[in-house]
């Protein structure tokens, strides 16, 4: 591949996508970087990037936006465990898809790379380490988010499928590491653990990677992923009290010991979202992340790391780099 061909990343200015743009311009490649006018862009400062403000709900926008682009990146997504109308998560993650695929094999892209979720994927009953072989249907999602989700894989499979769009899919787990501006919802975990304001938690346990490797592997898949398969993206599996000690100890806090039953967490989830209804901020426990909370999220990278030669740094260097970040941004005193 040609270090100056041109690529368009969707979903620039978010988390992972910040961190594909990164990569991408380090690596060589001339980067066009979806944007919308109101998107901060502060974090992405001293990238050689060619914005584009277009709307990607928008077919024509995506079209325009994807004239001389050799290679794709979909990266941009509605990422809100809760809205006031959960059905706009939806329709916005699926019609973004279709547009940009869509929009990809018109302009004849040579390959996408697609950035779905471990969402898609279902859980280990048993609580160890799931892989990429059990997909979910959109039936068995929990919430808009992962409902939305799963409907945009299964929609660039079939696109793969039967009109032969050159997609590779990539699964990242719970990325975690610098510029996450918004911040996402674990993002926001880790702030509010740092300013002591989690007093109490639930029993869980995420898959935690830095959003550096994920970007690392992101462009692996585009040089050496196969066509319609997926790759989990992923690195350590941490239990939930684990990360908010090590969270604690970074700053130098006492950890919290209180542990919520789910049962006791639920209805205090309900209470968040009905005080979100009413002012309009997003709560901080959802119902769905309750209802997600009650499996350990724990996955396996070992197809990325067979395949695509993808290698997870420890967690701790993500989680040790997000907090150094947030305290740079003004997020952590």
């Amino acid at each position: 591949m040609s270090g100056a061909a041109k690529v368009l990343v969707t979903g620039a200015t978010g988390f992972i996508g910040s961190a594909v743009a990164k990569a991408l311009c380090e690596a060589g490649f001339a980067v066009r970087a979806t944007a919308l006018p109101t998107s901060p862009r502060h974090h992405l400062a001293g990238l050689d990037l060619d914005f584009y403000e277009g709307d990607l709900r928008d077919p024509s926008s995506v079209r325009t936006a994807m004239v001389d682009i050799q290679y794709v990146f979909h990266l941009a997504a509605d990422y809100r465990l809760w809205a006031r109308k959960s059905s706009e998560i939806l329709k916005n993650n699926v019609l973004i898809t279709r547009n940009v695929m869509e929009a990809a094999l018109r302009a004849r892209a040579e390959r996408i790379v697609y950035t779905s979720s471990v969402a898609t994927l279902a859980l280990d009953p048993h609580g160890g380490a799931a892989d990429e072989t059990k997909p979910l249907s959109e039936e068995q999602g929990i919430g808009a988010y992962k409902r939305s989700k799963i409907a945009a894989e299964r929609l660039v499979e079939q696109l793969v499928a039967n009109e032969g769009l050159p997609a590779v899919i990539v699964n990242p787990s719970t990325p975690v590491g610098p510029r996450d501006v918004r911040p996402t919802p674990t993002g926001r975990i880790i702030v509010e653990a740092a300013k002591g304001r989690i007093p109490a938690f639930v029993d869980t346990g995420l898959n935690l990677v830095h959003v550096d490797d994920v970007a690392a592997g992101q462009l692996a898949a585009l040089h050496r992923g196969r066509i319609g398969e997926r790759y989990i993206l992923g690195g350590e599996n941490v239990p939930f009290a684990q990360m908010l000690e090590d969270i604690s100890r970074l700053v130098g806090r006492r950890a919290p010991r209180l542990r919520i039953p789910h049962a006791v967490a639920l209805p205090i989830a309900y209470a968040a979202e009905g005080l979100a209804l009413l002012t309009g901020k997003e709560p901080f426990a959802s119902i769905d992340a309750v209802r997600m909370a009650k499996h350990c999220m724990y996955f396996t990278s070992r197809k990325a790391e067979r395949e695509l030669g993808f290698n997870a740094r420890p967690y701790i260097e993500g989680l040790t780099d997000a907090i150094r970040w947030f305290h740079h941004a003004g997020y952590v005193g």
